[in-house]
């Protein structure tokens, strides 16, 4: 069964499930944490330092492996310097209304720009944060595994460079465009969506070291020395992939410019071709998302406002 949540939201840009079931919202414009609980939405807080312009604002979110104890949410966003990473202590009130304090800033530098600003976290399976960055139009950034630009970093809960790094820094992979989702496998491999320029958006299956490219190339070339994209979305017309999701063997993809949601079935490191669901029902779709009973939400992103789309386990 398909529902929609209409929590009349502004541009959201990522949602995290809390254990009790609660979920958090950021709206990228608005810099807001938004609580949605029993179908309806009550904003948290407006989170301080954010400087939203074009792509850039409030974006991804990341729940701490050790949330039922720090009570720790991670933030990337952009500031009127950078993109950055934080993390707030939510506080539950007596009445069970969250709060917020000041952002704790464990990580800076990223390269921001009118697009292209990355902004998707995600802890792995190992403990440490991923990042996906964008080139902030700096194009020289993706291959210098000295910048942070256009790449994917692994970093401990604390913001430093995660120990086993390939390149002794908070790089684990380079060459990319500009990542928007990060998901892993029942194997645990680590796999990334990400726009391309006017062609070749990619679903990629991300290894230590490894280089994806851009911007020398796009798609599967099989040019020596870069890794070619999985699955390859000839035009971004059709695609242009945000937030990922893998259940099982299967990879869920929400598409902006697409509008429609793409699954991509898995079988170790190889991807079948994509298939498209909900084509231009919904407008936008920004993010995807597993519930805790095992459906999905799915973000749009059409400013006119913005809903919840509500998947039922089994769909």
């Amino acid at each position: 069964m398909t529902g929609k949540l209409d929590l009349q939201l502004e541009i959201p840009w990522a949602t995290v499930f809390l254990p009790s079931g609660t979920a958090i919202i950021s709206e990228r414009d608005t810099a807001l944490l938004k609580a949605v609980r029993d179908g309806r939405a009550a904003t948290i807080g407006k989170v301080a330092g954010v400087a939203p312009a074009g792509e850039g604002g409030l974006l991804g979110l990341a729940l701490s492996p050790g949330f039922a104890t720090d009570r720790y949410l991670y933030l990337y966003f952009t500031s009127p310097e950078d993109n950055r990473i934080a993390r707030v202590e939510l506080i539950e009130r007596p009445d069970g209304s969250l709060a917020f304090g000041d952002p704790d800033v464990i990580f800076t530098g990223i390269p921001k720009a009118s697009t292209h600003n990355g902004g998707r976290i995600r802890f792995g399976p190992d403990g440490f944060l991923y990042v996906g960055t964008g080139d902030s139009q700096r194009r020289e950034q993706p291959q210098d595994p000295n910048a942070l630009g256009g790449k994917i970093l692994r970093l401990t809960p604390g913001g430093e460079p995660a120990p086993g790094n390939p390149f002794g820094n908070a790089v684990y992979s380079l060459g990319h465009r500009n990542v928007q989702g990060l998901a892993w496998d029942a194997e645990g491999r680590l796999w990334a969506s990400e726009f391309g320029p006017d062609v070749n958006d990619e679903l990629n299956l991300i290894e230590p070291g490894a280089n994806y490219g851009w911007p020398a190339v796009t798609g599967a070339p099989h040019r020596e020395g870069f890794r070619d994209a999985k699955v390859v979305w000839p035009s971004t017309a059709d695609s242009s992939p945000s937030g990922l999701e893998i259940v099982g063997s299967t990879a869920y993809l929400g598409a902006l410019r697409g509008q429609r949601l793409w699954t991509v079935s898995l079988a170790g490191e190889d991807a079948s071709a994509p298939v498209a669901y909900f084509t231009r029902e919904y407008g936008r779709i920004r993010d995807v998302v597993r519930t805790p009973e095992g459906g999905f939400w799915v973000l749009t992103n059409n400013q006119n406002p913005d809903f919840v789309l509500v998947l039922a386990p089994g769909e």
